[in-house]
């Protein structure tokens, strides 16, 4: 008997005035004792939802509207709220995406677990609990005193494992755990996770659109699309040989940056409107295999080879099979178009090719000082660090949270001035070289025309009351003194340069009408309005889903070539480095430990710090993922 059994669960929205939508419809799985089960998909596919559903969290206007679900027995779609507290943290516990906001802000850590052990009326010696459970997830039982915005990303994100765990739970939910953590602090917590799994024996059901982490930590992949399971088979013959093209298409957006040639592709399209039926597969408009029967008619989830697929080719034997060679750092799905500008598979072009510097940070220090009473704390978040960014070429800044990228671009964009070194600007119609750490009032208004932010959230860089077109006007009117109909008209093709075509359809709407991918590109033709010579880009898809994270690293990569824009592209990711930049610059509390050419940076480590950002990145492609 299975641990968790989901039957033909459905859940709608329908909220007032507005169509119903389908979120997740007739899912069925189970999960048991001590499986791992990853859950894939883009973002509104559906798996918050069915997440949200199996722990009975939904709010109005979502419901449960069929099925059921089975945890050990207990019909949880029946239970009252009562039953369903008492099993709450002790048999089913969840680890939200954002652990800032599953704790509670105004109390400290050590006052979270005793809430927790309280309402569960725990009589063994909670202080040793909770010091053992710290140690579980590696954290000194100091962090007790401390309140959660005293923590780190990383730190509170294995304080919220920890409260998962402290009643012993048979099931654990994990909702995108580690987005947004840098990739040493998730690779940390994920082999915890590991670890504390074998030795307590709890199944996890890990809910990701991050598809390496989800293919090298599960035993089994559900993957998930338009409120459906479309495949479901054992991980490492998902690797091999994926039997749904939407897998595939996810496969091949991902690569080992580590492999001489880095290629890869994504999905064209978006998904469905689940407030409109569809008759066929939902697949179908962004499947180049599909036939005719397809748009007809809706293929049911079918044992195949292991395991199951929703997909009338594939279930008739008719899907071409992986081309041989695919693997690490090839794309596997080759139906889908692979975008010119993420075939990083030569060197860049040398430096006199692309002209002379445009800025120039040289021999950089920032020091943050601090006083509490009579004591004085200073920190170096930047030491001794210089870089130069040149038109048309990519320098990607690489290294984790607190190592001082963040300190780097504010000191670029004027936002904060250097201790000690300079910052050199030269714009390509002059020749006088601007001291932007001396700039001040209109001087720095003037120069900030000449370099632009891309967020990395780009829901909350956008104001949600306002449209697409106000948010492109304001920079129009403030930079270039546009007015009336030519500020409009001027809007448009910002939108049409980065993709967003007919621009008519985007202009009017608000930031919540439009997909992550959509909105990203939004910011991106913002931050193009004011025709700048430098982009500075703050993790810019760290927060998308994998296949689109392909489709603006494309974008970034054709308007640096054409506009003969210099960018700083700040990340931890590699690989998306590995796709976009020309030159890499690895920086470790601070200090720059390594820099040189992508190619020689990513393949030819010489510094163990870069090393350990290697290989911390997932690799789902490994020999040892390929068994036999």
């Amino acid at each position: 008997m299975a641990l968790l059994e989901v039957e033909n669960l459905s859940v709608t929205y329908a909220p007032r005035d507005a169509p119903v939508t389908r979120a997740v419809q007739d899912v069925s799985f189970r999960i048991r004792e001590g499986e791992f089960v990853g859950l894939l998909g883009e973002s509104g596919c559906g798996k918050s939802t069915l997440g949200n559903g199996i722990l009975r969290l939904l709010s109005p206007p979502a419901r449960i509207s069929g099925g059921r679900v089975v945890l050990d027995g207990v019909d949880l779609t029946g239970a009252d709220e009562e039953r369903l507290r008492g099993l709450r943290w002790t048999n089913l516990s969840t680890v939200f995406q954002s652990s800032m906001n599953s704790l509670n802000p105004v109390l400290r850590i050590e006052a979270q677990f005793a809430e927790t052990f309280a309402a569960h009326r725990v009589g063994e010696e909670v202080g040793a609990r909770v010091v053992e459970l710290l140690r579980m997830v590696s954290l000194d039982p100091g962090v007790l005193r401390a309140y959660p915005h005293e923590l780190s990303g990383g730190m509170r994100q294995r304080v919220a494992l920890a409260l998962a765990l402290a009643l012993r739970p048979r099931l654990v939910l994990l909702d995108e755990p580690t987005t947004g953590l840098d990739v040493v602090v998730q690779r940390n917590i994920l082999d915890r996770l590991a670890t504390l799994r074998h030795e307590l024996g709890f199944a996890v059901l890990f809910i990701s659109h991050d598809l390496g982490t989800v293919l090298e930590m599960a035993d089994r992949v559900m993957v998930m699309y338009a409120g459906e399971i479309v495949e479901d088979r054992p991980a490492p013959d998902l690797v091999r040989e994926a039997q749904h093209p939407y897998t595939r298409g996810l496969l091949g957006s991902y690569a080992d940056p580590r492999s001489a040639e880095v290629r890869v592709s994504y999905i064209p399209g978006r998904p469905p409107d689940l407030s409109v039926e569809q008759p066929g597969c939902r697949f179908t408009p962004r499947c180049p295999y599909a036939e005719d029967a397809c748009g007809q008619r809706r293929p049911e989830l079918r044992p195949d080879d292991g395991g199951l697929v929703r997909c009338l080719v594939a279930q008739d034997g008719r899907l071409p099979r992986t081309p041989a060679g695919a693997g690490p750092g090839l794309p596997v799905f080759v139906g889908f178009p692979a975008a010119a500008g993420l075939d990083r598979s030569a060197d860049p072009p040398p430096e006199q090719a692309v002209g002379d510097p445009v800025l120039l940070v040289d021999d950089v220090t920032k020091r943050y000082t601090t006083r509490r009473g009579l004591r004085t704390t200073s920190v170096d978040a930047v030491r001794g660090v210089s870089l130069a960014l040149r038109p048309g070429r990519v320098t990607a800044l690489v290294g984790q949270s607190g190592s001082g990228k963040t300190t780097i671009a504010r000191l670029v964009t004027g936002v904060e001035r250097p201790t000690s070194g300079q910052v050199r600007f030269t714009a390509a119609d002059s020749t006088t070289e601007v001291r932007v750490d001396r700039l001040r009032g209109r001087a720095l208004r003037d120069y900030r025309r000449h370099v632009q932010m891309i967020f990395q959230d780009p829901f909350s860089a956008l104001n949600p009351t306002r449209t697409v077109g106000y948010a492109l006007s304001r920079p129009l009117v403030n930079y270039h003194g546009l007015r009336g109909p030519a500020v409009r008209e001027r809007a448009a093709e910002l939108l049409e340069s980065v993709g967003l075509a007919p621009a008519g359809q985007f202009l009017d709407k608000l930031p919540h009408q439009l997909s992550g991918g959509q909105r990203q590109r939004v910011v991106t033709a913002r931050a193009l309005a004011p025709e700048p010579e430098i982009l500075i880009a703050d993790e810019p898809v760290s927060m998308l889903d994998v296949s689109i994270r392909a489709e603006i690293l494309e974008l970034l990569g054709k308007l640096v070539r054409t506009r003969r824009l210099a960018m700083l592209y700040i990340t931890h990711d590699l690989l998306s480095a590995r796709l976009l930049a020309d030159e890499v610059l690895v920086l470790n509390h601070g200090d720059l430990v390594e820099q040189g050419p992508t190619l020689e940076v990513v393949g030819a480590a010489r510094d163990d710090y870069t090393r350990l950002l290697l290989d911390s990145i997932p690799n789902p492609f490994s020999a040892a993922r390929r068994p036999g």
